[in-house]
């Protein structure tokens, strides 16, 4: 029998959760969850420290609570990135641990086109407007169709990001560290990073971070763009200098910018330069966040388990 212990919500109702509580159970082993999200490393530790599996979604897993439960050996994170996981711990530990890749490829996606035309279209502005009374008269925006779309990293969510520019028309431009023979096929041309920060209208980040891509998109980086660019992030906020966007934004070096991640997790400090950046759209670390893909991740979540319990990990990251 394997202890599972559930750290935080993983965006389910009870019904759902008791549908995999029950599988698990028929096979022998306990699932127990909390409905609450609890970053106090005592507290992670008292509720982790039986813990033979442990399933989290972003919740920050230090090396202190890894190495307060001495039978830990798998952590089924509810997440595509990993990074806020002390992997170097996991590893020392022989501790597993699998990602659910894939869940929001869609939901990411879609929110990178809901920025990028409203940005386009001036949708805050007008909404505003129309709200005072007023018309828009001197509000005309552009079309998506016919535009550049430079999409840095070309994984799976990268990938969705072109095919549906590819519908709407867009020319497109990659750069990653391998090129991808699906993006290739959907008409990707891959070129070199400062290439595409010239040549896009838009820019559509989809990187991990890692030590790499760690402010990758810096200051000279973004005076690269184009003055009508806008820049999307729905990555990870340390990909990009936000001190050097939020000027390049107030001074009109750049057209915009749709930001969903930053250096932390929101709440962002009241003092974060892109809260006052001109022409911004600025979301909460929302992009994989679907009633559809919590029920895809859920479903990935607890195959981890069930694959790993039947010596045949999949998704694993350490």
């Amino acid at each position: 029998m394997m202890k599972i212990v559930m750290l935080e919500p993983i965006g389910i109702t009870e019904e759902e959760l008791n549908k995999y509580r029950n599988r698990l159970e028929e096979a022998g082993h306990e699932l127990i969850t909390y409905g609450d999200r609890v970053e106090d490393e005592d507290v992670l530790i008292e509720r982790a420290r039986e813990a033979e599996i442990l399933i989290i979604t972003n919740l920050p897993l230090s090396r202190r609570v890894i190495e307060a439960c001495p039978d830990l050996k798998m952590i089924s994170v509810a997440f595509t990135g990993v990074d806020h996981i002390d992997m170097e711990a996991c590893r020392e530990k022989n501790i597993l641990v699998s990602n659910s890749s894939g869940y929001s490829n869609q939901s990411v996606a879609e929110l990178v086109f809901a920025m990028i035309i409203s940005l386009l279209r001036n949708v805050k502005a007008c909404d505003e407007l129309a709200r005072k009374g007023g018309t828009g008269a001197g509000l005309y925006g552009n079309e998506l169709a016919g535009k550049v779309l430079g999409i840095v990293g070309t994984g799976a969510i990268g990938l969705r990001v072109a095919e549906i520019a590819k519908a709407f028309g867009c020319k497109l431009l990659g750069y990653a560290t391998h090129e991808r023979k699906a993006a290739l096929e959907l008409g990707v041309k891959y070129v070199s990073l400062p290439e595409l920060m010239q040549e896009s209208d838009i820019v559509s980040l989809h990187v991990p971070l890692l030590e790499s891509t760690r402010n990758m998109i810096n200051r000279d980086m973004i005076a690269l763009m184009k003055p009508t660019a806008i820049l999307i992030n729905t990555a990870r906020g340390p990909v990009v200098d936000n001190q050097a966007l939020a000027e390049a934004l107030n001074a009109g070096r750049i057209a915009g910018a749709g930001i969903d991640v930053y250096e932390m997790e929101p709440p962002i400090p009241e003092d974060h330069p892109l809260v006052t950046a001109k022409n911004t759209i600025l979301t909460p670390h929302i992009a994989f966040a679907t009633a559809e893909s919590f029920q895809k991740r859920a479903a990935i979540v607890f195959e981890n388990i069930e694959k790993y319990l039947a010596g045949e990990p999949q998704n694993v990251m350490a």
